[in-house]
């Protein structure tokens, strides 16, 4: 198949990681007999130094144009001032908004070999397979702000539309899995959660019923998600819990730099990115972990291309290399040696199945 595919490396390791990315799609489309068309373009700090904008107009168009976009990471103190006008998460946010990618998944699974990587006890992290799946475009993120000398306010706002649509992709989701899905809110205080609890209770009800629905607590949520998290599947919620939950539960696999996540909307095309920032303090190293980018390139391969077979080629290509040893700086243990970022994609296209 022809495809094109936006590349927006960004800044710190993003470019770094960004780079194996797009070696793998390359493999891929060399080993499957695909033509990937991609293209490289400038987006946060980086799209402020060389456009004044985070995601300049022409970087918009060619990610509508395309028919996937990777994303390495963005931000670093060079554009955190408190006072500073222009933001790197600002373009992120409107490209989100732009592209109509409300829905956010992020699975966490634990590989056998890295039990040990992760600060819980292996018998708490042991084959954990759950998924996370975040509303991305509403919230407080996204609601009015304002602020003077006194006060300031972050309002948070959903509709029925919104959280019936977002409850709708995880309770698909869900069928395809083992049939658990959990609802995280915080209802027994928000407004906002109690919509969101009653919306997908009715929802569920209506659309799934051969589905188990338990709703949680965010707070209940995060305890339990290091107390016993081989008891969950499918977790859907709201965009700020989803953000800081998901950064939790990266904690289960080992690493940040493990995890891979799919931002999508209605159609097929998607962002897809490591769920890791843009880690400022090892830019330039090259000791980064390619595997959460590699990893969301498997997600591009399966929900945009419709190219499973081949996701699960590069799925099972980094698992090998993971079986084998080959660990970042990040999940080796104290004194062991740890591969650099190319060296470590260098070990999953070692182990990628041609068809």
């Amino acid at each position: 198949m022809k495809a094109r595919i936006a590349v927006l490396p960004g800044d710190g390791i993003g470019p770094e990681v960004t780079a194996e990315g797009v070696r793998c799609l390359e493999a891929i489309a060399e080993g499957f007999g695909h033509e990937f068309e991609l293209t490289s373009l400038p987006f946060g700090g980086a799209a402020i130094d060389s456009d004044g904008d985070p995601l300049p107009e022409a970087t918009l168009e060619a990610c509508r144009c395309a028919d996937a976009v990777l994303l390495g990471a963005i931000g670093g103190p060079k554009w955190s001032a408190p006072d500073a006008r222009v933001r790197p998460e600002q373009g992120l946010l409107r490209l989100r908004k732009a592209l109509g990618a409300f829905a956010n998944l992020r699975p966490v699974t634990v590989h056998p070999a890295l039990v040990d990587a992760s600060t819980l006890k292996a018998e708490v992290v042991r084959g954990v397979d759950l998924l996370f799946v975040r509303e991305l475009t509403g919230g407080i993120y996204f609601g009015g702000k304002e602020r003077d000398a006194t006060h300031a306010s972050d309002v948070c706002t959903y509709t029925v539309a919104e959280v019936e649509r977002i409850v709708r992709v995880a309770g698909r989701l869900a069928l395809s899995r083992r049939g658990r899905l959990t609802s995280i809110d915080k209802a027994n205080v928000l407004e906002t959660s109690r919509l969101w609890r009653e919306v997908s209770t009715r929802l569920v009800q209506q659309e799934f019923p051969q589905l188990s629905l338990e709703h949680m607590l965010v707070d209940a949520a995060a305890m339990h998600l290091i107390r016993r998290p081989r008891d969950f599947d499918v977790l859907v919620t709201e965009n700020m819990f989803g953000d800081i939950l998901t950064d939790e539960a990266s904690m289960l696999a080992g690493s940040l730099g493990l995890l891979p996540s799919a931002s999508l909307g209605e159609g097929h095309r998607g962002i897809y990115e490591p769920i890791h920032g843009s880690a400022p303090d090892i830019a330039g190293r090259g000791i980064a972990n390619p595997y959460g980018t590699i990893l969301s390139v498997a997600l591009l391969l399966r929900h945009s291309l419709g190219l499973a077979a081949e996701a699960e080629a590069l799925e099972g290509a980094v698992a090998a290399a993971l079986g084998q040893g080959a660990r970042t700086a990040d999940l080796a243990p104290p004194g062991a040696r740890a591969l650099g970022t190319r060296a470590a994609a260098d070990a999953v296209l070692s182990s990628l199945r041609q068809p």
